[in-house]
């Protein structure tokens, strides 16, 4: 079953019961009716369809700013009890959702959860709370919060491990094969390799042991120790994959979609832009688990816009090197006006536009365009940006808005012989 949004398509939200829904179940003067097409002999599927009592949703997943770090997904959306006949309550042991078998409701806390628009999901989590509204005027309710598998790991703690030198993305994959982490393998994982290797007890050069995990380490903690290392992307996507990227740089990747505000490409209802002292990073000093150290620094910018400092201690780096790369990668000593976020009403879009902003996910690139009176004539900027958070904010009677956080970025193509633009070799071309 699916709920119609207006301007914005056929979306499905379903909940795990832990139990078949909708079985035949004997005695019962509701499901146990013979010859019936509802509840039927061992149910119908695992997932209850609640699409039709949702009231409203809510998923944000990723972050807004890229020198925050990555926390779990959340979807929120409120459930219509009164509506749906009380099939929400968990005391009411005649609803469709009831796991008679053990006793209890269907629709509990830590099931998982998963949200459609058409065939393409939007979230992949679990239930973390149900809060119930039981009104007096009979109009009851219940408020549901979801997150994705980092709230999982957020309570999850490591024994004692030992660590060995290793690539970022192999510690990651270690990690997560710890026994007591067991985080599902294959196509629930996609770790890049990494760029940078961290310290640990092989390789040489002592100081192993102060990289080794003490009982009580909890993994989402260390996971970003891990990314601040790296200077990657990790986060689960919107099919609930967990994805480690490499440090963040130039991309090869085309931008997905072209917003524009002249009322060609993707129309767009508004985009924020930053332009302030807080992007100013000009003194940076990083030092490792086994004391190396690196700094960088420009007095240039220190003269303009005074000291703006970041250190970063404990790093799980393991060399001078590779802190003096990371302290000089986080240098940036002047600030440029940026498209910080979009927002795009799908009732604004096409049918095949909405298709691809529905999907637009974290690490896709965009183009934003948009136009300035500078004074008499109008002048238009154009940036490519990395997308870092995203946000649906739907509602079945007012329609679906999406809202982008982005960051700057350089497209680079690959170079193509012969070429007159492609074939030139230069910084924004390379070799694939």
């Amino acid at each position: 079953m699916t709920a119609t949004v207006v301007q914005s398509g056929d979306y499905t939200l379903e909940i795990d019961t832990g139990a078949p829904v909708q079985g035949f179940r004997l005695d019962d003067t509701l499901r146990g009716v013979l010859d019936g097409t509802t509840f039927v002999l061992d149910g119908l599927t695992d997932f209850a369809d609640v699409t039709d009592g949702v009231k409203g949703i809510r998923v944000k997943r990723g972050r807004r700013d890229i020198k925050d770090q990555f926390s779990a997904g959340t979807m929120t959306f409120v459930l219509d009890d009164t509506a749906a006949g009380g099939v929400f309550n968990p005391f009411a042991t005649d609803s469709p959702y009831y796991d008679p078998d053990n006793d209890k409701p269907g629709l509990a806390p830590m099931r998982l959860v998963r949200l459609y628009r058409e065939a393409e999901l939007l979230f992949v989590g679990r239930i973390v709370d149900y809060d119930y509204n039981f009104d007096l005027n009979g109009d009851d309710t219940v408020s549901v919060t979801c997150a994705d598998d980092f709230y999982l790991l957020a309570q999850t703690v490591t024994d004692e491990v030992h660590i060995d030198q290793e690539l970022t993305g192999a510690r990651i994959e270690a990690i997560l094969d710890l026994t007591e982490v067991n985080y599902p393998t294959g196509a629930a994982r996609s770790i890049a390799t990494g760029t940078v290797e961290l310290g640990g007890h092989s390789g040489g050069g002592g100081g192993g042991h102060d990289y080794d995990l003490e009982l009580g380490q909890v993994v989402l903690d260390y996971l970003r120790l891990v990314n601040d290392a790296e200077q990657g992307r990790l986060y689960i996507d919107r099919e609930g994959v967990l994805v480690f990227e490499n440090r963040i740089g130039a991309t090869l990747s085309a931008a997905v979609a072209d917003f524009h505000d002249d009322g060609t490409n993707y129309p767009y209802r508004n985009v924020d832009i930053s332009f302030g002292a807080d992007k100013v990073v000009n003194l940076v000093y990083v030092s490792t688990l086994n004391n190396k150290s690196g700094t960088a620094s420009d007095a240039g910018s220190q003269a303009e816009y005074f000291i703006q400092s970041l250190a970063v201690t404990g790093s799980l780096l393991n060399t001078d090197a590779d802190a003096q790369d990371l302290a000089d990668y986080l240098l940036n000593p002047d600030p440029e006006a940026t498209f910080t976020a979009i927002e795009v009403a799908f009732s604004q879009l096409s049918d095949a536009q909405r298709d691809v902003v529905a999907t637009i996910d974290i690490g896709d690139t965009i183009t934003i365009e948009k136009s300035f009176i500078n004074g008499a004539s109008t002048t238009q900027l154009a940036q490519e940006l990395a997308v870092e958070g995203v946000e649906h904010y739907i509602d079945t009677a007012g329609g679906h808005v999406a809202r982008f956080y982005t960051s700057p970025t350089t497209i680079i193509f690959e170079l193509i012989l012969d070429d007159p633009v492609y074939g030139v070799l230069d910084a924004l071309n390379a070799l694939g």
